[in-house]
């Protein structure tokens, strides 16, 4: 009896460490070429070993693959970011010297920790949910806004920091990974909604409320024009702006934005041309009934923003941030529980979406009501 396809893809995953530790212990693979070779071979492996696992089955979904790949570099991202908070060692020293130096900064292990963790966990579920006939769209979509964001903020980051002048060739094995969540998405966007059956009536009604009238849509409206004005401010402290505020705010509340590995910078710039763009987007679909699309869209913004929040909070704080580049003792509380609620703001914004998604339905034909009644 073959075990569940998600029991195999965990036992798979937890090979990856026993790679890392043989690699780090033979001299003769610890080269630039050498790396990125072995990276090549040892993901062809798992794929080879993926299809013998899941042959039996008549019909196998694409993105099982793609899924299944990625378990097993989120348990490699979980062992580096164990070896650097010193937990364990003897695993990644090679590849952090002649690989992906980055890999030891501060951004880059909290990275580690919400792939090991976060990202581990999501695909077993939705591998479960896969071969169990389940719907795991909104799943997927979770995971696609996290691991795209995580992508635009980590090649950027890596090419304009410090670490830039050092790129070495293992670091373009992140290229089939910046573009797999981008497929995975359009797949899974391309995929028809599961809609909830709401009685016609009801839909009207929920429809006709003015913004006053529904006061939690008010407040999340209020939320994410503060969000918006934030974003845009800390764009501007990025950019150098020569304003009093923002030249206060990155010396006295967070001096990490202009840490010179660069990702903070990038991310900040993200948050400004893709993120607040989406805000005014949400912020009208409040206000506008039938905007079927907050239903997708704003879960893939909470994993997005939920991923590069997490990261930035924790290299913010994280011992391998230089002590000048932290968040001062005194300035912890204002700027923790803004970037908090930046990272909450989209997470409700989602929860708000699906448990009552009657505003946001399509709009009732006129008519449509009175027909329904008269059948009834």
């Amino acid at each position: 009896m073959r075990p569940p396809v998600e029991v195999s893809v965990f036992l798979l995953s937890l090979l990856a460490p026993v790679v890392l530790y043989t690699i780090n212990n033979i001299s003769a693979l610890q080269e630039t070429l050498p790396i990125l070779g072995m990276g090549l071979v040892v993901l062809g492996s798992v794929l080879l070993l993926l299809l013998l696992a899941v042959g039996h089955q008549t019909k196998v979904d694409p993105l099982f693959y793609a899924f299944a790949e990625f378990s097993f570099t989120c348990v490699v991202g979980l062992t580096n970011a164990l070896e650097q908070d010193r937990f364990i060692s003897g695993f990644m020293g090679f590849y952090l010297k002649m690989g992906e130096p980055h890999l030891s900064t501060a951004y880059a292990v909290m990275m580690s920790y919400w792939e090991g963790i976060f990202h581990y966990l999501l695909f077993l579920i939705i591998i479960r949910r896969m071969f169990n006939g389940k719907s795991y769209r909104s799943l997927g979509l979770l995971w696609a806004g996290s691991s795209i964001a995580h992508q635009i903020v980590l090649i950027p980051g890596v090419v304009i920091g410090k670490y830039g002048s050092n790129i070495k060739p293992a670091f373009w094995r992140n290229i089939p990974f910046f573009v797999a969540p981008f497929w995975a998405a359009s797949v899974l966007f391309s995929r028809p909604r599961e809609m909830p059956i709401i009685p016609a009536d009801k839909i009207l009604a929920e429809q006709r409320k003015s913004l006053l009238r529904r006061p939690v849509d008010l407040l999340l409206s209020l939320l994410s024009l503060g969000a918006m004005a934030f974003t845009v401010f800390r764009g501007f402290v990025v950019l150098d702006c020569p304003l009093d505020a923002c030249f206060t705010y990155i010396y006295q509340y967070e001096p990490y934005l202009k840490d010179p590995v660069g990702f903070p910078r990038v991310m900040m710039l993200a948050y400004l041309f893709y993120a607040l763009p989406l805000l005014i987007a949400f912020f009208y679909g409040l206000r506008t009934p039938g905007c079927s699309w907050m239903l997708d869209w704003t879960i893939f913004f909470a994993g997005a923003m939920a991923q590069t929040q997490w990261c930035h909070i924790g290299a913010s704080l994280h011992s391998r941030t230089p002590f000048t580049y932290r968040v001062p003792a005194d300035k912890w509380w204002p700027v923790i529980t803004l970037n908090v609620l930046l990272a909450a703001v989209p997470i409700l914004l989602a929860v708000r979406c699906h448990t009552i998604p009657a505003f946001f339905m399509k709009p009732v034909p006129k008519g449509q009501t009175d027909k329904e009644k008269k059948k009834n």
